[in-house]
């Protein structure tokens, strides 16, 4: 199954959905399999200088994992497709409009959008506004 491609029908049917879960980005210049398992990210991405993976706040304080912000996730609830041109910008650029920095991760069926916990409602509004 194909994701939407076009921006104005993806604009149309995007339903932007805030999680209530608080996460945090951390990195480790060596993880085992088994930390890795035990730390149950929703995204890991191995960079040069050592693997940086997205978990929850809670199994950051729990593992005594230090960080610097805390980051709320909203997903655009629509299957839009790796190649829709312009989306990551519209949504960063929606969001730069009110102060807001945007971590993008476009995974297979979504895009999720991670911002600064304390102005995830604003952000949540203003991509709700994209919509018309």
């Amino acid at each position: 199954m194909a994701g939407a491609l076009d921006l104005k029908d993806i604009l149309v049917n995007m339903n932007p959905v805030l999680d209530g879960d608080e996460y945090v980005f951390c990195t480790f210049s060596h993880l085992s399999a088994e930390a890795l398992l035990r730390l149950n990210p929703i995204s890991t991405f191995q960079e040069k200088e050592g693997v940086s993976l997205i978990v929850t706040r809670e199994v950051a304080d729990r593992n005594c994992i230090s960080y610097d912000s805390m980051f709320k996730r909203i997903t655009i609830s629509l299957h839009t497709s790796l190649y829709a041109v312009g989306l990551t910008a519209l949504l960063s650029t929606a969001l730069a409009e009110k102060g807001i920095s945007a971590n993008v991760v476009a995974a297979f069926y979504h895009d999720h959008i991670f911002v600064p916990s304390d102005k995830a409602e604003v952000a949540l509004d203003a991509l709700k506004a994209l919509k018309g």
